[in-house]
């Protein structure tokens, strides 16, 4: 869908183009004409003439009350960034010697993220000689996922990302 700014539309004597379609009050369409006559007809009727697709050959216009469309131009807008959804990636770390208790407190916190929509990262990060011990690693983030399993499912498998081994977690879709 074209996003299109309100401010940006001709308007009036503002439409220099020799040749429009135009669209009236009631939205039937009344044909290709020059610029002039449309300008006319909008005056008669006591209203404006507002260019609504510039980019159509030829351009179309049409007939309105410029205030009342700019208002209900910038509530549709309104209206369509209310029922945007940002999803945020949260990030939760931790290594590979966690113990039982605080793996738990990190999935709790894992479960307030998936249940409110975002993403959740989980980073597992090796330092020095935990290198050594990646397959006891993915066992950890293996359990970590089973206590998520009811709410969340696995965008992204557990895999090495440089020092840490890294998994993605979203909302299961029902």
């Amino acid at each position: 869908m074209e996003v299109r700014t309100i401010i940006n539309l001709s308007v009036n004597e503002q439409i220099r183009d020799k040749e429009v379609r135009l669209i009236g009050e009631k939205g039937n369409q009344l044909g290709v004409m020059s610029a002039k006559d449309a300008m006319k007809l909008a005056r008669e009727q006591d209203l404006d003439l507002v260019k609504v697709a510039p980019n159509a050959k030829p351009p179309v216009c049409k007939i309105v009350d410029y205030g009342k469309y700019r208002y209900e131009q910038s509530r549709k807008e309104k209206e369509a960034r209310k029922k945007q959804k940002t999803t945020e990636v949260k990030e939760i770390r931790f290594s590979p010697n966690i113990d039982v208790n605080d793996l738990n407190t990190k999935a709790n916190q894992a479960r307030k993220f998936i249940t409110k929509g975002d993403k959740v990262k989980v980073s597992l990060r090796f330092r020095g000689r935990e290198l050594a011990h990646i397959n006891y690693s993915k066992q950890i983030l293996d359990n970590f996922f089973e206590k998520l399993q009811d709410i969340a499912v696995m965008d992204k498998a557990p895999k090495m990302e440089g020092r840490s081994m890294v998994m993605v977690l979203s909302e299961k879709k029902s």
